[in-house]
């Protein structure tokens, strides 16, 4: 499936990896990406409208991405939102976690356009979108 219509929320508190994850989602064909530096501003972009799918770091400061994806989750408006987790731990702990909370899926740091782009396909194709 074709990115080209989607607009992406890209949240880390790091602006140069919210700039790696932009460009490589632009790779993959998505045209729109907006950038959020925590939970806090992440929520308040999704509630403003307009967002079709999330990929947040797990580790901020304010709100993470699990208490994001919780608050996500939460919401009548938001809650079958594609939410994609990215975090540098793979702790068995942590996936269990963020599967419980609701993730649609999970990618440790470092990863490549590749396993980015599967990632995305499959959380499209179990949402019905892709």
């Amino acid at each position: 499936m074709s990115l080209a219509h989607l607009t992406i929320l890209v949240v880390d508190d790091f602006s140069t990896m919210r700039r790696i994850v932009a460009n490589l989602v632009k790779e993959l064909g998505c045209q729109r990406t907006v950038e959020a530096e925590d939970g806090v501003d992440a929520l308040r972009k999704l509630e403003s409208g307009g967002i079709q799918f999330v990929i947040s770091d797990w580790n901020m400061p304010n709100m993470t991405g699990l208490e994001l994806l919780q608050k996500v989750r939460a919401s009548d408006t938001l809650k079958d939102l594609p939410f994609l987790l990215i975090t540098a731990e793979a702790k068995k702990e942590n996936i269990i976690e963020a599967a419980k909370a609701g993730a649609d899926g999970y990618i440790v740091k470092p990863f490549t356009a590749a396993v980015l782009n599967e990632k995305i396909q499959n959380i499209l194709k179990k949402k019905g979108l892709g």
